[in-house]
Order: C-alpha cells, then structure tokens, then sequence
C-alpha cells in the first residue's frame, strides 16, 4: 500500500509537469509553421508584387496549428482588413506587410495583444523578427 501511495505522489507531481512539457512543444510548433508560413508569403509577395488574398494562393490553407486550428492571415495590403490588423499596447500594428498567427491554446482571438483572450496567441510580429507568444512580445 505504500508503494501505490508513493507512484501517487510521484504521478501527481510528473503529469502537470509532463503537460506543461507538451505545450511549450505544441508553441515551439506552432512557431516553426508560422515561420514557414511567413517565408511562403513572402515569396509570393517577390514573385508577384503583391501578397496573396489568402493562404490558399500559398499552398498554406489546410495547415492546422498544434491544437487542430486553420492558422490566420491578414493582409495588409486589403485595407478591408484593417481592423483585424493585430496590434501591441499602444494599439501600433505589430506587422506593416502581412500578419500570420495561431489562435493558440484556447481558440479565441483579438487584434490587440493585450486583450485576455490573445494572450496565448502566437503571433509574427516586427516582420517577421519576432515570432512567439503574444505574452512574450513586448516592443
């Protein structure tokens, strides 16, 4: 009985530290896509003098983050969009070509950083410089 009461303690204080291993992978993740998904973009932006529509014109459309999310995009060049721009504390966009970014860990999102529900984004921010948690971008 001793010996199942000590796996408990030891199971109870590994599983916390087991998930929280498991979703700095899932954000590592999420990181290297968005790069890759970023470098796509740009590309097409070269070859065509423009930023594609969406990420279908990438070949991106069916990439799904760690957490079974499609990724977002946001470009700026659509005006339209302006108000889905993501922006920092000082209500700046992060980005003046594109946005790309992962809803992350709860699947709610708003364009400014600093809004409880974009904490656990990862966001490319900078152009490309800084790629992360939102929680973690501070200009």
């Amino acid at each position: 009985m001793l010996v199942v009461a000590i796996v408990g303690v030891f199971a109870a204080i590994a599983l916390p530290a087991y998930e929280g291993y498991r979703e700095r992978l899932r954000i590592a993740q999420a990181v290297t896509d968005i790069g890759a998904i970023g470098t796509l973009i740009s590309k097409y932006g070269m070859d065509n003098r423009a930023y594609p529509e969406s990420l279908t014109d990438v070949g991106a459309d069916t990439m799904r983050d760690p957490w079974g999310r499609p990724y977002q995009y946001v470009n700026h060049e659509d005006r339209r969009s302006r108000g889905r721009w993501r922006r920092d504390k000082n209500i700046v966009p992060i980005n003046t070509d594109f946005d790309v970014f992962s809803m992350g860990k709860d699947g709610d999102s708003r364009p400014p950083l600093t809004a409880r529900m974009s904490r656990d984004d990862i966001v490319r921010a900078n152009n490309g410089r800084f790629i992360g948690l939102a929680s973690d971008y501070d200009p």
